[in-house]
């Protein structure tokens, strides 16, 4: 059931949240990843270990996927996986903010069944399971009314403005705000108090998987750069960009937004959109 994943996801979370807050504000061993692919620290190594041994010692069946284990075909296989996160938001937490999120989800078949996204340092959980209510701590939340492109608020990069990313060559007359986490900007569409949020960049399963459910089951539709549903537990776990926003609002981003392929759009960038800091 749903309802049992979801349960198991919440206590993970929430010892998550116990682990990274006693290394938060405090000195930590910091890296970079190989490829350019951003920070990694000794807590974000920490809370993974902690997940890996809580989620998997519950349900040693299930696949797993997080950004900071290594991958394995065998999760191909399994009839549901884990899909992780343990710090999603690394920049931010190393920077002492408090806008990181720890991302949980349970995949079945390609869809997510159960969804937790926790911000620990804002006392902030969000949560979802298919066919239910999304919720913040416990009470129903809700997307925003639909609302034209133009004058709404939403969450996105510098970099989505380019004027080659739009037909005519306009880019939309947005106000646009940027969180860290992309699970937590997923969450914020989900609880309107933003309008959309938007990355055409590659984005990781880990970084979308929980945030997407909770964003639908709020009444947002949750698509990749292309219009397409995203899928869960593929074999390369990146999708094509990642667009959130009430169904009215994310048609005419769809309308506007320029395909990939159309002369005199950019290609999109290879650096997976949790791997930079552009605002």
């Amino acid at each position: 059931m749903p309802e049992h994943e979801l349960a198991l996801l919440t206590e993970a979370a929430r010892t998550a949240g116990e682990i990274a807050l006693r290394w938060w504000r405090k000195p930590v061993q910091v890296w970079d990843k190989p490829g350019g692919a951003g920070p990694v620290s000794a807590a974000d190594l920490a809370v993974n270990a902690a997940l890996a041994q809580m989620l998997r010692g519950a349900r040693p069946d299930y696949g797993w996927l997080s950004e900071e284990s290594a991958d394995s075909a065998g999760r191909l296989a399994a009839p549901r996986s884990f899909i992780i996160d343990p710090i999603d938001g690394t920049r931010s937490f190393l920077a002492g903010q408090d806008g990181f999120a720890h991302s949980l989800a349970v995949t079945e078949a390609g869809r997510v069944i159960a969804a937790v996204v926790f911000l620990p340092a804002r006392g902030a959980l969000y949560a979802a399971t298919a066919g239910g209510p999304a919720l913040k701590n416990g009470l129903p939340i809700s997307a925003a009314a639909n609302r034209p492109l133009a004058g709404a608020e939403v969450l996105t990069t510098a970099a989505s403005s380019d004027p080659a990313l739009w037909h005519d060559d306009q880019p939309p007359l947005w106000r646009r705000a940027f969180r860290p986490a992309i699970a937590w900007r997923l969450c914020l569409v989900a609880e309107g108090r933003f309008d959309a949020m938007l990355s055409l960049r590659p984005t990781w399963e880990w970084d979308s998987a929980a945030g997407s459910l909770i964003a639908e089951r709020a009444g947002a539709t949750v698509t990749d750069r292309t219009g397409a549903a995203l899928g869960f537990n593929r074999p390369h776990p990146q999708a094509c960009g990642l667009i959130a926003a009430p169904p009215a609002l994310h048609a005419e981003i769809m309308g506007r937004l320029r395909p990939e392929d159309q002369p005199g759009a950019p290609a999109a960038s290879n650096t997976p959109s949790n791997s930079t800091d552009d605002r």
